[in-house]
């Protein structure tokens, strides 16, 4: 079936295949809220949203972008309805398990420069403002210019410049990283 009975409107095929794009949901949602159980609800809000909703998917239209779409109203919608609520706990990479003080190996030694800069490139996203963050996330999940631009409902060309500025200003962050 796949493809063709999505194109054909089937809403049961267009959930089945929704399914296959939750792992880059969850990743989405955790840059923009930054709790894993806060990404999960996301998550979850936006296949209840999306089950509700297949009957409006475009056949022939990228399923993976209005999902991303969905996602993205979802979490604007909880972020109006909270704009008061207080600011809930960030998840703290310092809790996760470093390895120990006398393993010395090279492999733990990666390790730790890995997790180094792991944290480094996630707060240099983090910093962005919220508008590049989004388009520059939805480019790293793979999504075209075109997409992107449907998924925030707005110009492509805008698209284009908030990704080059995000760009910019990553590169500019993160300097001290290139060779």
């Amino acid at each position: 079936m796949g493809v063709s009975a999505i194109e054909g409107g089937d809403s049961n095929e267009v959930v089945r295949h929704a399914l296959e794009h939750a792992d880059a949901l969850y990743n989405f949602a955790c840059w923009l809220v930054r709790t894993p159980s806060d990404a999960e609800d996301l998550v979850q809000e936006t296949y209840a949203r999306a089950l509700s909703a297949a009957h409006q998917f475009e056949p022939g239209s990228n399923l993976k972008a209005w999902l991303f779409r969905i996602l993205r109203n979802t979490y604007l919608d909880g972020r109006r309805r909270s704009s008061s609520e207080s600011v809930s706990l960030e998840a703290d990479a310092s809790l996760e398990p470093a390895p120990s003080v006398g393993d010395t190996t090279d492999e733990a030694r990666f390790e730790q420069i890995r997790a180094l800069v792991a944290e480094e490139v996630a707060e240099a996203v983090h910093a962005l403002p919220e508008a590049w963050r989004t388009v520059i996330l939805l480019d790293l999940e793979g999504l075209t210019e075109t997409e992107v631009a449907r998924v925030l409902g707005c110009a492509e060309g805008t698209v284009k410049s908030r990704l080059f500025r995000a760009r910019a200003e990553l590169r500019k962050r993160l300097a001290a990283y290139r060779p």
